[in-house]
């Protein structure tokens, strides 16, 4: 698991080396060995869990991305197979950017993703996102057009937050669904959601564990419910669809800001603020 997301940081000035929006060259060719065989592990060893518990929207993204093939994907490469699908791309970061800058760069269909790998001594956590939560977590399913409409749609979403003073609620959004989200596909709770994707441990325990709650998705539940960031998720929503999810935000959030204005927060741990998922 990671402990954070992208969202969270607002440091304004990029480190050296760093363009204006915190994009840096991959240099693909700099990558070891032993950091290829770091990503091959991962990358097995995931595929395999994730067999009958991700949605099925991830292992098309897998093969029409050509993700399969050994080593840290080349940017180079993975950009003209994802743009020619759904017009997205991945662009290299050091590490956590300013959540505006994050939110503009998915509002233009670019994915930001962490410039390095975990080491083999610490596959199963770190503090930030690497490149393997990034690119094995979030752009297969970036190939999806439905998908790939929501995530940019929350970009812009997140731009406006940041300005009016309502990321708070915002980055609960991103975190129940594009980061810890579940959905229902043929009848089954599948994974969707980049932090459980890439977890190991996170990938059963969300879907067969019976300690975490798990309710239908309600953006206003969503909104008002805390998250951790320093363990497995208490609470999962379940969306019906990604069509669903985003005709959910079409109109914006600006009248749910509004109406949830003065409401406490909800608990994660608590079995009863939401609704039971089916």
């Amino acid at each position: 698991m990671t402990s954070d997301t992208h969202i969270g940081l607002d440091t304004a000035k990029p480190p050296l080396g760093a363009a204006a929006d915190w994009t840096i060259p991959q240099h693909w060719e700099r990558f070891t060995p032993v950091e290829h065989r770091v990503w091959d592990l991962l990358f097995a060893r995931q595929q395999e869990c994730l067999k009958g518990r991700a949605v099925k929207q991830f292992f098309e993204g897998l093969d029409l991305l050509k993700l399969s093939k050994p080593g840290i994907p080349d940017f180079d490469e993975l950009n003209e197979r994802l743009f020619a699908r759904t017009g997205w791309t991945v662009v290299s970061v050091p590490g956590l950017i300013p959540d505006e800058v994050f939110f503009e760069h998915l509002s233009r269909r670019r994915f930001p993703a962490g410039n390095f790998i975990r080491a083999a001594t610490s596959l199963d956590y770190l503090e930030e996102p690497d490149v393997f939560h990034d690119v094995f977590g979030h752009v297969p399913i970036l190939a999806d057009h439905v998908a790939a409409d929501f995530i940019q749609h929350l970009g812009a979403l997140g731009l406006e937050a940041h300005a009016g003073g309502t990321l708070q609620r915002l980055a609960r959004l991103y975190w129940y669904t594009i980061e810890f989200g579940l959905t229902m596909e043929a009848g089954a709770r599948r994974i969707y959601g980049a932090g459980i994707l890439s977890s190991f441990g996170e990938s059963v325990y969300s879907l067969e564990s019976d300690v975490p709650h798990r309710a239908r998705f309600d953006i206003n539940q969503v909104l008002r419910t805390r998250y951790r960031t320093d363990s497995f998720q208490p609470r999962y929503f379940v969306i019906d669809s990604f069509e669903a999810l985003l005709e959910t935000v079409s109109e914006g959030l600006d009248h749910l800001y509004e109406a949830l204005e003065g409401t406490e927060d909800l608990d994660p741990h608590a079995a009863d603020d939401v609704r039971k998922a089916a």
